[in-house]
């Protein structure tokens, strides 16, 4: 059909390829906990932890991201964004 034949997508995929679910870059607002230490929630990821310092955040973070992506969909850059 005339018009049918635009340019495929500038990642180079032809249209309706599958994608994949990995993701480049996962972020995590960091609050003050009610019960004292620091908590993190992924923006648009069901992931929350815990810990007493940020240093204890940044280990715990990593360890809730390997265990909540599959291997080979772990983001590549995990960021923390502070509230405080």
């Amino acid at each position: 059909m005339p018009g049918d034949d635009a340019a495929p997508p500038r990642d180079g995929r032809p249209r309706g390829a599958l994608e994949s679910n990995s993701v480049d870059e996962i972020i995590f607002v960091v609050e003050d906990a009610p019960d004292g230490g620091l908590a993190a929630r992924a923006v648009g990821e069901s992931i929350f932890t815990q810990a007493a310092t940020m240093a204890d955040l940044h280990d715990k973070v990593r360890d809730a991201v390997r265990c909540h992506f599959e291997d080979g969909t772990q983001p590549r850059l995990i960021r923390l964004h502070s509230t405080n």
